[in-house]
């Protein structure tokens, strides 16, 4: 028989877009169910750093913004949860802790000050992931200037 509250078992039905998986639960199930750690563990997966990238990106529009308003729902919070697939397989999930807010990485500092709803480990992944052509385009775009830019670029 399967454990469904498998973690790995969770994540293939959050990567499948099992939408019927919390009404398959049973009540016992479902008291033990956390979609809390769905969001943690669904938000980080491994492999190409854009899949990684959109993961992330993917779980913070649509469903860490007002996910604790949805509290009482659990079942939604499923469904948003399972839109964050881009239904491309199974994936490796991996548990994203929490960190401090400072950085050794200067993109990574910059890019939390931009976005300061998104973690560390979030902001460090972007920048990683981020080409220096684009990294500079996107510092132009917010209108730094050239000093600025090439401090940033070290």
């Amino acid at each position: 028989m399967v454990n469904k509250l498998d973690i790995g078992y969770e994540m293939a039905q959050l990567d499948t877009k099992n939408r019927a998986f919390y009404d398959e639960l049973t009540d016992e199930e479902r008291k033990k169910f956390s979609t809390y750690l769905m969001l943690r563990w669904g938000s980080a997966v491994t492999g190409e750093p854009m899949l990684q990238q959109y993961y992330l990106q993917a779980m913070n529009e649509r469903v860490n913004k007002r996910f604790f308003d949805l509290g009482k729902h659990p079942k939604l919070q499923w469904l948003l949860l399972t839109t964050v697939s881009p239904n491309m397989g199974k994936h490796r999930h991996e548990w994203m802790a929490f960190s401090a807010r400072k950085s050794k990485n200067k993109r990574a500092d910059i890019i939390a000050k931009l976005y300061p709803e998104y973690k560390l480990d979030d902001c460090e992944l972007m920048a990683a992931s981020i080409p220096d052509p684009e990294f500079k385009a996107m510092l132009v775009e917010l209108g730094w200037n050239d000093k600025e830019i090439k401090e940033a670029m070290k």
